[in-house]
């Protein structure tokens, strides 16, 4: 008897926990239909949909589009049974989001979905012009996730996979005709490809790396603000953040209204950051607004000095010790504590950012330190080596002779035997 309560209680409880999942497994007629039609425009989706992530999970056409799909003829899109048919743009949000925004409903599938999106969206740019202006070209669900071809982000083909994310954007903000009307650029996808950004992610596959929605969100998606795209910026690159913020250009550059990081290493289109930014060259960073002359000019040269210094005596180190190694010499423990010098070289271009000669002196001082020790080692390593080479000759020409001395010895006894 318990056993059967039991089993009556999983049963009743399947069907309560699970109830779109079990009236999707009902047989629907909308694929055949849709496929004997011959218009490739109705039979395109069904032969989407097979992959799709929605269908993975159970539901079928009636879940977004109403509808009964147990109709075998035109009574399936009966208006009355809720048919829909194609959402108009205005109604694809709601749709979506009668499952996205439930928590409930969504917990049966993966604990870990965010639910938020749809009030998100209404924040965003997208979400904005929707609802104020009824925008006819303004991005919806549909556009970043095409319908009946959805899959999760992790799945390489899926158009919000981090390598398609740019692509994904760049159908619309990409493409100068559709977004004339906006009066904003479209160079961002031609830009972004020519990263470090995308490198790192392209090239070496670093998945982690800034595509367009780590830095202007998704669901939400706007610009970065003038005032916070430095917090943008430090979500990743914290330590440079820190100093920036502390620095005497991040309240000038707010007063100026310009934008801290972009100002200095642009948007889209950031190269990965070299010392030779730190000059006053034609083309370098801070000569865009320092002379040679201005107190700013002689900071970014007594910081580029210094930063030069440090690998310089770095480089020295770590050659001489290379040396003494391939000489057969033991010089690891040297080796490994030279490691300190390049941490501290790491830390005093990070420290460029607070654009105080102090902060790099700082940080660079103890990496001076440490490269002269390992150099002194490989010195030392290269003098022992020499010491044992000439003690080796001599030992060699000593033994020679102790032989030599010998032979003759031996020579001498067999002529008087």
């Amino acid at each position: 008897m318990r056993g059967l309560l039991a089993l009556a209680w999983l049963a009743f409880a399947g069907m309560t926990v699970l109830p779109a999942a079990a009236q999707q497994q009902r047989p629907e007629s909308c694929a055949a239909c849709h496929l004997e039609t011959g218009d490739e425009r109705l039979a395109n989706p069904v032969k989407q949909f097979g992959e799709d992530i929605h269908s993975a999970k159970g539901f079928g056409c009636v879940a977004c589009h109403g509808g009964d799909g147990r109709e075998a003829g035109m009574e399936a899109m009966d208006p009355a049974k809720g048919y829909i048919g194609k959402p108009e743009r205005q109604q694809v949000v709601q749709v979506c989001g009668r499952c996205h925004s439930d928590a409930r409903f969504m917990k049966q599938y993966n604990p870990a979905l965010r639910v938020d999106q749809v009030t998100e969206y209404a924040t965003s740019v997208h979400g904005r012009r929707l609802r104020e202006f009824g925008d006819p070209k303004v991005a919806t669900c549909v556009n970043c996730h095409p319908a009946h071809s959805i899959k999760p982000p992790s799945d390489p083909r899926s158009s919000v996979h981090p390598l398609k994310v740019a692509e994904t954007c760049g159908r619309c903000h990409g493409d100068p005709k559709y977004m004339e009307v906006y009066k904003i650029p479209t160079d961002q996808l031609a830009k972004y490809r020519q990263s470090v950004h995308w490198r790192l992610m392209s090239v070496k596959g670093d998945l982690s790396a800034p595509t367009c929605n780590d830095c202007h969100g998704n669901h939400g998606a706007a610009p970065p603000g003038i005032s916070w795209v430095g917090n943008v910026c430090g979500q990743c690159h914290t330590v440079q953040a820190e100093f920036f913020g502390k620095s005497p250009h991040a309240k000038v550059f707010a007063q100026m209204g310009v934008p801290g990081c972009a100002t200095c290493h642009s948007n889209h289109d950031i190269q990965e950051a070299t010392d030779a930014m730190l000059v006053l060259a034609d083309q370098a960073v801070c000569a865009g607004c320092h002379a040679a002359a201005d107190k700013g000019g002689k900071a970014a040269a007594d910081m580029r000095a210094l930063i030069d210094s440090l690998g310089g005596e770095y480089d020295k180190a770590r050659a001489i010790l290379l040396q003494a190694e391939r000489a057969g010499m033991e010089v690891s423990q040297a080796q490994f504590d030279l490691n300190a010098a390049k941490d501290a070289l790491v830390k005093a271009r990070a420290a460029i950012h607070a654009f105080r000669v102090e902060a790099v002196k700082k940080e660079g001082e103890p990496g001076l330190e440490i490269s002269a020790k390992a150099y002194a080692r490989g010195v030392r390593a290269l003098d022992e080596l020499q010491f044992r080479r000439k003690g080796l000759a001599v030992s060699l020409v000593i033994i020679l002779a102790v032989i030599a001395g010998i032979v003759v010895k031996i020579r001498q006894l067999d002529r008087r035997s």
